[in-house]
């Protein structure tokens, strides 16, 4: 069981810009209370609302949640139709809240291949949403890091053909600005839940330099005391992206 550090606060390092989170272990904490795997989503969905509040609260920039997968889709017909449902469950009880936090909604993914039903709800969360100027809350639906890279690689391709994308001039920075997430910065932490080690194909190309934590907390017992720890975590981490700070360079001379 977690147990949160007293006497501390986020405040005496710079917040990390952009936290994204693989929300995992919804169906044990079900299966550990002999519950049918939907009521661990449910009780997930639940958690999300918590997590979003207190990522407003502490004036995050950006939260990215891996809601959906492209491989989920190989999962029991009912468990899929109950994980598109939650979208709409979520958003009609949760949108004027985001609205009240000034909270941002937006979608990567494959938007359009997701029921009508879902792709109606989240499009009103994105209207309404649209003006607000406070956290960014994204929700990686129908999303799959290798499907991005593929479809990134597929539009250069295009416009290199057209002659508008000189391929001699491709760089990371070109690159990035065919992603999904191009209007964003990428995540400088990334927090699994569940105990697994592993990204499961989400930010590939994002997460090249990000600070991975993984918890073995199931999702919807993850707190907003231990997201702080772990950003607490962070900010204690030296981030040099392949170089050295001043103080590690040795005088040859």
């Amino acid at each position: 069981m977690f147990k949160a550090t007293k006497d501390k606060s986020l405040t005496e390092r710079p917040l990390p810009e952009h936290i994204a989170i693989i929300m995992d272990g919804n169906g044990r904490y079900a299966k550990l209370r002999s519950m049918p795997r939907i009521k661990g989503h449910y009780e997930g969905m639940q958690n999300v609302k918590r997590i979003v509040r207190h990522a407003a609260d502490i004036k995050l920039k950006y939260l990215t949640l891996y809601a959906f997968s492209t491989e989920n889709w190989s999962r029991p017909k009912s468990e899929v139709n109950y994980l598109l449902k939650l979208p709409t469950d979520f958003l009609s009880t949760f949108l004027p809240e985001l609205i009240e936090k000034n909270v941002v909604v937006k979608t990567i993914g494959d938007f359009e291949a997701l029921p009508k039903h879902t792709r109606k709800a989240v499009q009103t969360a994105i209207d309404k949403t649209a003006d607000n100027t406070g956290l960014t809350l994204v929700f990686a639906l129908n999303y799959g890091g290798r499907d991005e890279l593929i479809g990134a690689v597929k539009e250069m391709m295009s416009d290199v053909l057209a002659g508008t994308l000189d391929a001699e001039a491709l760089d990371s920075k070109t690159f990035d600005d065919y992603l999904m997430t191009k209007d964003m910065p990428d995540p400088e932490m990334i927090i699994r839940t569940s105990g697994e080690y592993r990204l499961s194909n989400f930010l590939l190309w994002q997460a090249s330099y990000s600070e991975l934590f993984f918890s073995h907390t199931l999702w919807p017992e993850f707190s907003t005391e231990e997201m702080d720890e772990l950003i607490l975590q962070y900010q204690k981490r030296d981030r040099r992206f392949g170089g050295l700070n001043e103080e590690d360079v040795i005088d040859e001379d």
